[in-house]
């Protein structure tokens, strides 16, 4: 079962084409379809846009199912791999966002848990504090955080040792 999901408050900053999305999210939810199939493991997909953004949701009533397929690393290697599928399809580059079992969900929690350390260290003194490397998307997660928490963050650091640190504001 694939539900779509507009949202009317896409982002102002880059135009999107809203069938574009539409399609990414077709063709994605195709390739996780047949790869849920091969691996003859059920789960239910649900597509959503959001600040030109596709979203992808693989959800399952038996939990079991997708445990091994939520683990942080393999959700990002299935997104990455997703991301290839669609690109080859459509020659254009995918920023979809996967969340399976509710990974996204629990990894926000890990790092809301991160940065309020974070901010306990550096109200205790500390000029600063660094996070350990993580992905683009999560670093974006860890921004918006601290600065829901009144203090400032920058990303350092190259590649795959690109981290989040943090400061007073």
């Amino acid at each position: 079962m694939t539900d779509v999901t507009e949202n009317p408050t896409e982002s102002v900053d880059a135009p999107v084409d809203a069938e574009a999305l539409l399609d990414e999210g077709d063709i994605a939810a195709d390739y996780l379809e047949e790869l849920l199939d091969l691996a003859d493991l059920d789960g239910d997909l649900e597509i959503e846009t959001r600040a030109g953004r596709v979203y992808l949701s693989v959800e399952s009533e038996n939990a079991d199912d997708l445990r091994l397929l939520s683990k942080p690393d393999v959700v990002s290697a299935l997104q990455e791999l997703t991301r290839l599928a669609v690109h080859a399809r459509t020659g254009e580059f995918s920023r979809l966002i996967l969340d399976v079992g509710g990974s996204r969900d629990a990894r926000a929690q890990e790092l809301a848990a991160l940065v309020d350390r974070a901010v306990e260290r550096i109200e205790g003194g500390a000029s600063s504090a660094a996070l350990p490397p993580m992905s683009s998307y999560e670093r974006k997660l860890v921004h918006d955080l601290v600065a829901e928490r009144g203090f400032t963050s920058e990303s350092e650091g190259e590649g795959a040792e690109r981290h989040t640190v943090i400061r007073r504001a």
